[in-house]
């Protein structure tokens, strides 16, 4: 049948990079193959589900592009299915009801761990007798009900890795309902994948221990075992699993420090799967037309900052300024920047392709912008100490000469023709000349060409700001 796969996040926190890259390799494959993507929301976790992180996971995914075909399908809203196919397992005598208690499964725990082994559930060693049974049973006592794992071979052939093999005998019995009557995870994922038709489950490789239970409860329930597919995990740089003390982990971490949706696409796609050749940047019709399960790789990925900005900097320099114009707005707003009617675009333009994030665009855009606070860098600050009295002086020599330009000619190539035409004159080096006005102008020594800069920021501030330098 056509291929139907599903993201199933819990709602517990923020969509994170990896269950982001997770997403995004469903999506990849349901719209290479011409698939259906399901989204469900397991949110059984009744105590640390949220509407609120629900909300971040669809907003994280709405950012980076990716859609669905059905969804979002909440899995606490299918309990009594989840139960009729425990209840059924029970029924044909591939369950079974434990009663014993919390206390009791803790003796028997502590009892094998002081002699120096390590507990495992037994379902012989631990049976109760019957008439015990009998009597809690009578007394209404609660019981969890616990799958019988088959003494057999549990294998399926991933899509990843390649043939995977447990034996049953290695699995505990585990519980697939508590005494509550509400289904485990892997009950109702079970359930739920079945129930949805599921063909394929892409996941992380952290899952893998879960799969045997998985597919021996596919089996005993009769239903078709999808395909799996255990992607690797990511890492730090530091060669371990990625977390909060390798710096930001939430995608809307990424949105806020101004990384663009597709360059995070992107970037995301490529952490553990090949496109088959050494090109990087992928266009989204691209990124489908190549994603197939077997460029997954075996290895876990590294997650790189240094790579991840370099990639953003190369489609901000692509886009047309116009394209920024509501990003880096959004983003000077947030600085409590009121940009009132400055045209921007140009001045995104000149800066976008030095940047590597929205962030950065909007803080050179903010230095250009009329009335701002010239704050030398530590470059700035070392260039005039460097120069000495000539800072001040070549500062002068600019002035006087930029001076001369009228608003209607204080355009970059009339700027261009003068200044060089200045230091000519001076006998001076055109790089003493042009890096003071860097300074004096944003307070850094990197910029666009001089021309260029003193053009955006304008005739009057551009004087106003060498004659303060000076």
């Amino acid at each position: 049948m056509t291929p139907r796969v599903r993201f199933a996040p819990s709602p517990t926190g923020s969509l994170h990079v990896g269950g982001a890259r997770t997403a995004l390799f469903n999506w990849l494959f349901a719209r290479h193959t011409g698939g259906t993507l399901v989204l469900r929301i397991e949110d059984t976790d009744r105590e640390r589900s949220t509407d609120a992180h629900t909300q971040v996971i669809l907003d994280g995914l709405g950012w980076l592009g990716i859609d669905w075909d059905e969804g979002p399908v909440f899995q606490g809203a299918h309990g009594e299915r989840h139960r009729a196919d425990a209840e059924r397992l029970l029924a044909e005598g591939k369950a079974y009801r434990d009663y014993l208690t919390g206390e009791e499964l803790a003796a028997a725990r502590a009892t094998v761990e002081a002699a120096g082994g390590t507990f495992r559930y037994d379902r012989h060693r631990l049976a109760l007798p019957e008439e015990e049974v009998a009597r809690r049973e009578a007394a209404g006592a609660p019981y969890a009900v616990r799958f019988a794992v088959p003494d057999e071979e549990i294998a399926w052939e991933d899509a990843v890795h390649g043939r995977i093999s447990w034996q049953g005998r290695d699995l505990d019995d585990f519980i697939i309902l508590r005494s509550d009557g509400s289904a485990i995870y892997n009950m109702a994922v079970v359930s739920d994948d079945a129930a949805m038709q599921i063909t394929h489950v892409i996941r992380g490789d952290d899952h893998i221990s879960n799969t045997p239970k998985q597919v021996a409860l596919y089996r005993a329930l009769g239903y078709p075992v999808p395909v799996f597919a255990h992607v690797p995990m990511i890492l730090g740089s530091d060669g371990k699993k990625l977390s909060k003390r390798h710096g930001a982990t939430a995608v809307g971490d990424y949105q806020d420090a101004g990384i663009l949706p597709a360059a995070m696409r992107n970037f995301l796609a490529l952490l553990g799967w090949s496109p088959g050749q050494d090109d990087e940047i992928l266009p989204e019709d691209e990124l489908i037309r190549r994603f197939t399960l077997e460029g997954i790789q075996k290895k876990s990925a590294v997650f790189d900052t240094t790579k991840l900005e370099w990639m953003n900097g190369q489609y901000l320099s692509a886009l047309p300024a116009e394209e920024l114009l509501a990003p880096v707005a959004r983003e000077l707003a947030r600085r409590d920047l009121d940009v009132g009617a400055a045209d921007l675009a140009p001045i995104i333009d000149r800066v976008k392709a030095r940047a590597r994030t929205i962030t950065m665009v909007a803080e050179a855009v903010a230095i250009r912008l009329p009335g701002a606070e010239v704050v030398r860098d530590a470059k700035g600050v070392a260039l005039a100490e460097k120069l000495g009295d000539r800072f001040a002086a070549n500062l002068r020599v600019a002035r006087e000469a930029l001076e001369s330009l009228p608003s209607e000619v204080w355009v970059a190539a009339e700027l261009e023709v003068t200044l060089k035409a200045m230091a000519e004159a001076r006998g001076m080096k055109l790089g003493d000349l042009m890096q003071p006005i860097r300074v004096a102008v944003t307070g850094g020594t990197v910029s666009e060409p001089v021309h260029e800069l003193l053009e955006v920021v304008g005739r009057e501030e551009a004087l106003r700001r060498l004659e303060a330098a000076a």
